[in-house]
């Protein structure tokens, strides 16, 4: 070990002395392991304390307090630092007060490998022997950690060959996990383009206007191509593009909501939905189709496993096509589109829709910022703030022709599809890594002919 000091926190304000840093909780390890840089909070701290845990690449940053037996959650989880976190976040960050920095010599021990080895400890529960507890929180055992756990593999070469192999299983997730935020980015634009912006309809009163053919000016906004492009696209694809541009109006309305495209309506959530209300057995659940707040992740990002089933004999059931909603402030925007059968806690809201084929639509509907604003605005409750379910069904929006939701869900669908391909897939790339770490630093198996498992 060449270097560890504890981490700092500052201040939410900036002040005299005070210079602005990236500050890596232990809640943020995980995500940041998975190239998720966007949790990560911002902070002001003196500059002397951050000029001595300036993080570098290869550092370690090892969480120290924070998990507990009730969740199940140990502490000890630890992040390599790379290239990328840094200049994702700004290139000064730092750990934070419940984290350790640890530099190792690079020249004895792959930092890398040596966090593969923590992963190992976790996975076996090993970690759990570097812990103590106090008032409910556990507590890690750095120093004792240190002076006690040695590489499992003592040759330079394997370890970096060890450790570079497992992290491709993460670059692939981590691919997979973009891939994924651009196909949800898309889908939400296109929601945007369609039925805020109106965009369709604009370009086909532009058109009027200027004397020039509004079906054609529409399917321009639609596809984003030129004229030049449309005469190129193969006649099938042309013709169902010109369906859907004739389902926008060409004109413009007065509402209560203000103007909206000519021949839409105005509508509440309550005449496209209801709130799922079936039961299941506990029983007849698992970790992984159990939802609760905690397990469902930030922006539209999916369901994590959950850590443990509730001691009840039934909960709320959801069904694949569902949308789920977290029910507590300030975490209403995590949001879902089931791709599963499941159960669910209290906490997490589940919308049903009343129209078949628009299961889509309606999640697009409940992602926009002024659904969640309007939950934020309506919560009731003072120790934590729950939405109020019939302010949340009476919330209104210009509500486009059952046609044209058909044609966006459908639109669309193929991305949900993809993304539930890829999010199987990243579990099944999980899987194998996890399993073949422990082979791999016991020696069992060599990365050559794990790679070649792998493979086949």
């Amino acid at each position: 070990m060449l270097y560890a000091i504890g981490g700092g926190w500052g201040d939410e304000q900036p002040g005299a002395g005070k210079v602005r840093v990236a500050v890596i909780r232990g809640t943020d390890i995980p995500k940041l392991r998975g190239g998720d840089h966007s949790s990560v909070p911002f902070r002001y701290e003196s500059e002397s304390k951050v000029r001595s845990r300036l993080l570098q690449v290869g550092d370690i940053v090892i969480e120290v307090s924070g998990g507990s037996a009730a969740s199940k959650q140990h502490t000890g989880r630890a992040l390599l630092v790379t290239a990328e976190i840094l200049q994702s976040l700004g290139g000064e960050v730092i750990p934070a007060s419940f984290c350790r920095l640890l530099r190792l010599d690079a020249q004895q021990v792959h930092p890398g490998f040596m966090v593969r080895q923590i992963d190992w400890f976790h996975q076996s529960g090993e970690i759990a022997e570097f812990e103590n507890q106090s008032t409910g929180i556990a507590n890690f055992q750095f120093n004792r950690f240190v002076e006690e756990v040695h590489p499992v593999i003592k040759e330079l070469d394997a370890q970096a060959a060890i450790a570079d192999y497992i992290s491709s299983f993460d670059c692939l997730i981590s691919l997979n996990r973009r891939i994924n935020q651009t196909l949800e980015a898309m889908a939400q634009a296109i929601f945007k383009s369609w039925f805020v912006d109106f965009d369709p309809v604009k370009a086909k009163i532009a058109a009027i206007e200027q004397g020039e053919d509004p079906l054609r000016a529409a399917m321009r906004a639609i596809s984003g191509k030129t004229d030049a492009e449309l005469d190129q696209m193969p006649r099938e694809h042309h013709n169902q593009l010109a369906a859907t541009a004739a389902l926008f109006p060409d004109a413009m309305e007065e509402s209560e909501l203000g103007e909206i495209p000519k021949g839409w309506t105005i509508k509440s959530v309550s005449d496209l939905t209801r709130f799922a209300t079936g039961k299941i057995e506990v029983s007849s659940l698992t970790v992984d189709n159990y939802i609760s707040t905690e397990n469902m992740l930030e922006q539209r990002r999916g369901i994590s496993r959950a850590t443990s089933l509730p001691a009840v004999a039934t909960v709320p059931t959801f069904n694949s096509g569902h949308v789920l909603i977290s029910n507590i402030r300030p975490y209403f925007k995590k949001i879902w589109l089931a791709r599963f059968d499941g159960g669910r806690s209290n906490d997490v809201l589940c919308f049903e829709t009343k129209e078949k084929g628009c299961q889509e639509f309606l999640y697009n509907l409940l992602y926009q910022d002024d659904f969640f604003e309007f939950m934020m605005r309506t919560s009731k409750g003072a120790k934590m703030p729950r939405g109020d379910k019939d302010a949340i069904a009476g919330w209104k929006f210009p509500c486009a022709s059952l046609e044209l939701r058909h044609a966006f869900s459908e639109k669309v669908r193929t991305f949900y599809s993809f993304i539930e391909n890829l999010n199987l897939e990243s579990q099944q790339l999980s899987q194998l890594r996890d399993t073949l770490l422990p082979k791999l630093l016991s020696g069992e198996l060599s990365v050559a002919a794990s790679d070649a498992k792998s493979q086949a």
